[in-house]
């Protein structure tokens, strides 16, 4: 299924939900307890809501931590299929975390682990799709495997990784599959 990634086209499918509402970085956090809830802004500046986009932006020593890691305060203990768009600045570093391992996400084709994807866009929006079956995740970039089985813990949240470059994310939804 080809999905334009277009802003003016994209309607949310049927039986997902959105997990960035708004202009607030409502329903995420930083670990143990710090939420972002009525807030556009992470307390060091590394997140910033905007549009229902997460931006990850670059990092300011005199802020923060250089690696951060933005959690959703809701865990996910059941199957779901998670997509979401991306735009990785030049060399950009960030991750998605799937109820705690990581999956890169990267200006693939410089900074790597996915070289050789042939549909990547640099500079562009990209679409990632994870779908997660008895604690396994199938991941694909715009169609083409990154993982094709990544194993996962039984529940957990769905995070995203501060590294190195901006990074923009957005219409980051999620839907739970029913039980077998």
């Amino acid at each position: 299924m080809a999905l334009s990634l277009s802003a003016d086209s994209f309607q949310m499918e049927p039986g997902f939900v959105s997990l960035v509402v708004g202009k607030e970085l409502n329903g995420w956090k930083y670990k143990p307890a710090e939420n972002f809830d009525g807030k556009l802004e992470a307390s060091d500046g590394r997140y910033t809501a905007k549009d229902e986009q997460i931006v990850v932006n670059d990092y300011n020593p005199a802020k923060g931590p250089h690696l951060r890691q933005l959690w959703t305060q809701r865990e996910f203990p059941k199957d779901f299929i998670l997509r979401l768009e991306f735009r990785a600045s030049v060399n950009a570093d960030s991750g998605i975390f799937l109820r705690g391992p990581q999956l890169q996400c990267r200006d693939y084709l410089v900074a790597g682990p996915y070289k050789a994807l042939k549909k990547y866009k640099p500079q562009d929006w990209n679409q990632i799709e994870v779908v997660v079956k008895d604690n396994v995740a199938h991941c694909t970039c715009n169609g083409e495997v990154l993982e094709a089985a990544l194993k996962l813990p039984e529940t957990g949240p769905i995070g995203l990784e501060a590294d190195r470059g901006q990074m923009e994310y957005r219409r980051i939804r999620v839907k739970e599959l029913s039980a077998k």
